[in-house]
């Protein structure tokens, strides 16, 4: 008999999903005291220092629309925004171009920027991380449609990912369940975690700066 061991395990490698144009978004402590109006010079002067990794473009402000995308930083690889959808005012780093690697890279990748670009933010606004709670949905619905199978696919990697960025500590998961929505899960750790912390757990088993 032929051994199909290794054609087995190739093609259920090949069947798990691929994470592609990742979002990550930080949850704001005491959003009622954040004014969104002063992010948008704090937006304009980033793109007048390019201080980022992605080319930054313009500014635009959704503050109008109630629970909407906020004040939005757009760029051509990737775009930054403080968030208020669903009331949950949060600082989203949205990856748009693809980026290459494993699904665990692309994680890193987009959840290191969302840090930095929180920490950035809490210079220059005084805003705080609420400790716990870091929302990751995968923006392309043909790569990861909001389904069960998706779900299932996906949870060893994020799950073996947020395990190294909370280092072993307990946290819950809550998927959404409205299929229309795009596919992702809130994470909530059961203590609270500095945006230190995160950045140097996240970078324990890659090239990254622990920094």
């Amino acid at each position: 008999m032929p051994n199909t061991k290794g054609v087995l395990d190739f093609n259920m490698r090949q069947a798990a999903v691929e994470l592609q144009h990742i979002n990550v978004k930080l949850l704001v402590k005491d959003p009622a005291s954040v004014d969104s109006h002063a992010v948008v010079p704090v937006f304009h002067s980033w793109i007048q220092g390019q201080i980022f990794d992605e080319l930054l473009l313009d500014v635009a402000d959704y503050t109008h629309v109630p629970g909407g995308p906020g004040i939005m930083l757009i760029g051509h690889e990737a775009d930054y925004s403080v968030d208020d959808t669903d009331g949950r005012l949060g600082v989203r780093y949205n990856r748009k171009a693809p980026f290459p690697g494993s699904n665990r890279d692309r994680l890193e990748q987009a959840v290191r920027a969302s840090l930095k670009a929180f920490e950035r933010l809490g210079q220059d606004l005084k805003l705080y991380f609420n400790g716990r709670d870091i929302e990751i949905v995968v923006n392309d619905r043909l790569l990861a449609p909001n389904t069960e199978e998706t779900r299932r696919a996906a949870e060893p990697e994020l799950k073996g990912f947020l395990n190294q960025l909370f280092d072993g500590e307990d946290y819950t998961l809550k998927y959404p369940s409205e299929p229309r929505r795009l596919f992702g899960v809130t994470a909530s750790a059961a203590r609270d975690f500095t945006l230190d912390e995160l950045l140097r757990n996240s970078a324990i088993n890659n090239s990254y700066p622990r920094s």
